[in-house]
């Protein structure tokens, strides 16, 4: 089979040199310069359309020393929670007139250091990130703040550090889920415990310990099941471990929808009844919690209007005079979105 020829794009040289005029001439032309005749703007726009001349924004926009471009780093981004998240960035950045730069870490520090320097490499103009689960220090975000980037943290911030950040209020979420379960007449109620270097796992955490001591109900330690990754598989482990207790737990909380999904079919494995026997929630609202049976209850996250509000802040700091020193963080109320896997009562 016969290759086509490539053909390269069109360049403002090579209209010049059809027309006989200089590159400078030629761009001053197409930008529609009060310098240049009418008569030559018309020449020039019209070989142009003929030749098929797409003007390279990027390349202006870098030597006017703006890309006009907006890095992005998330752990993952399968599953509804960062997929959403990353559509609510996209809207709002297009309508700044930015384009993104989608990069994942997979849950992997050093896959998130190649992020940033690849970011860098492609002269962002902000960066917002969302931190990985073996992420434990700072240090590889200074150079974004060196340079007088702004940087953006959503969802995900280190305990202990002062960021710009876009956070869901965690807290309630543990603290919703903990407080539907005991009003369903659940007393022994387990956890599943992310990361507690990750602040949305150590508040979802305290969320749950403090809905327990509101209605005078004791915070066992063998209830809570910490958990490195919160997937299916660690959400199995988890529940295996819970059901091996003299006493069973009537409830779990869990930080994610994984995690429940998980345990849902371990539940079920030993013969036991959801929510009868065993109430299920999660966290994140994933698609597939109004899919499983029964349908699971989880914590929504606003995830859209997370994405927003991370580029708005994005664009504020953008405005703001370099090197201030005030550290933003908007913060987003959750909601519980009761299905049948924690309704024991009508």
């Amino acid at each position: 089979m016969r290759k086509e020829r490539e053909t390269k794009p069109t360049s403002i040289t090579d209209l010049a040199k059809q027309l006989g005029l200089s590159a400078s001439g030629v761009s001053r032309a197409l930008n529609n310069d009060p310098r240049i005749s009418a008569a030559t703007k018309q020449r020039v726009q019209e070989l142009a359309q003929q030749m098929n001349y797409q003007p390279n924004h990027l390349a202006a926009g870098l030597r006017k020393g703006k890309s006009k471009l907006l890095g992005v780093i998330v752990p993952f981004i399968d599953g509804r929670f960062f997929a959403a998240v990353i559509k609510g960035i996209e809207l709002a950045a297009s309508q700044a007139g930015f384009n993104i730069i989608i990069c994942q870490s997979n849950e992997e520090v050093g896959h998130e250091r190649q992020n940033i320097e690849t970011l860098l490499s492609a002269q962002v103009e902000g960066v917002l990130v969302s931190l990985s689960r073996t992420t434990h220090d700072f240090a590889h975000f200074e150079k974004v703040q060196q340079r007088g980037i702004p940087l953006v943290f959503f969802d995900r911030i280190l305990l202990g550090t002062e960021v710009n950040a876009v956070l869901l209020d965690d807290y309630a979420g543990g603290f919703l889920s903990t407080e539907h379960l005991i009003e369903q007449g659940c007393r022994r109620i387990g956890h599943f415990a992310g990361p507690q270097h990750l602040g949305i796992y150590k508040n979802r955490r305290q969320g749950y310990l403090d809905a327990l001591q509101k209605h005078g109900l004791p915070a066992l330690d063998n209830l809570i099941v910490y958990c490195n990754t919160m997937t299916v598989d660690t959400g199995r482990q988890a529940m295996q471990q819970l059901l091996r207790l003299p006493e069973r737990p009537d409830a779990v909380f869990s930080s994610s929808d994984a995690a429940v999904a998980g345990a849902l079919q371990v539940v079920e494995e030993h013969g036991l009844q959801v929510p009868e026997d065993v109430a299920l929630t999660g966290f994140s609202n994933e698609m597939f919690t109004s899919l499983t049976k029964p349908m699971l209850t989880s914590v929504d996250q606003r995830c859209e209007q997370m994405g927003e509000a991370a580029v708005q802040l994005f664009l504020q700091l953008r405005q703001e005079k370099k090197g201030s020193a005030t550290q933003h963080h908007v913060v987003l109320e959750p909601e519980l979105r009761v299905r049948a896997s924690s309704l024991r009562r009508g």
